[in-house]
């Protein structure tokens, strides 16, 4: 195995000052991105989604139950599969506390192309407790492409889409696939993906939080107990 050289705590000290100055450069320039991002045009929805979750058949406009904001999981799990994807399992057991999203006027829930009494077992074993709902009887899959057709059958991507609601409208605002979600789950770097953000004051462009509610605002910020929604 090959490790790092060992050094002096002074000469250590001096390497992370050099390194840091990288890192905020980095930061900076991920900050940028964000705003960028947010800046996207986005598309309105027309199309009638209608998927099965827990509570039955839903609409797309019922899975942000509410909020602002929707951030979709597009988990891999094909119809004929008996379990779903490890990697996108891997990505789900790091979403935290959804209270600190959904503070901010953000649902979050998962959505696969799996018929849902396939899906609630696997769930079960998993010991998740998210929102997650069947496309199987839609195009849902097939229109985020996440379930393409390649040399005449149909195989499965992760991504994450996010979306924006104005009053029953409902709009897509970013997607990003396979590699996009590497260093995503945090409450902070899933509102990166969206078009209202953090909802921070330093946040470009400026005004997107502006109608939320006091409590979804990004300055809230509380125990996940704590929360008054």
């Amino acid at each position: 195995m090959s490790l790092p050289e060992i050094v002096s705590r002074e000469e250590w000290h001096a390497a992370r000052e050099e390194l840091l100055v990288k890192e905020k450069v980095v930061t900076r320039a991920r900050d940028a991105l964000n705003a960028e991002r947010r800046r996207l045009p986005m598309v309105e929805i027309t199309e009638e989604y209608v998927f099965d979750g827990g509570d039955g058949k839903a609409g797309l406009l019922d899975l942000f139950d509410g909020r602002h904001q929707l951030v979709v999981h597009h988990f891999m799990f094909a119809p004929e599969w008996e379990a779903g994807c490890r990697e996108c399992s891997a990505f789900l057991d790091q979403i935290g506390h959804l209270a600190h999203l959904e503070a901010r006027g953000t649902s979050f829930a998962v959505v696969s192309r799996a018929p849902f009494p396939r899906i609630l077992p696997f769930k079960a074993r998993m010991g998740w407790t998210l929102p997650w709902y069947s496309s199987y009887e839609n195009g849902f899959n097939r229109d985020f492409e996440v379930t393409l057709e390649q040399s005449g059958r149909l195989v499965e991507r992760p991504g994450l889409s996010c979306f924006l609601r104005d009053g029953d409208r409902v709009f897509h605002t970013y997607s990003t696939y396979e590699r996009g979600l590497d260093g995503l789950g945090s409450t902070t770097s899933l509102l990166d993906l969206t078009a209202l953000g953090r909802q921070e004051e330093w946040e470009e462009p400026k005004g997107r939080a502006s109608g939320l509610d006091a409590p979804a605002r990004g300055d809230r910020l509380r125990y996940h107990d704590e929360y008054e929604f």
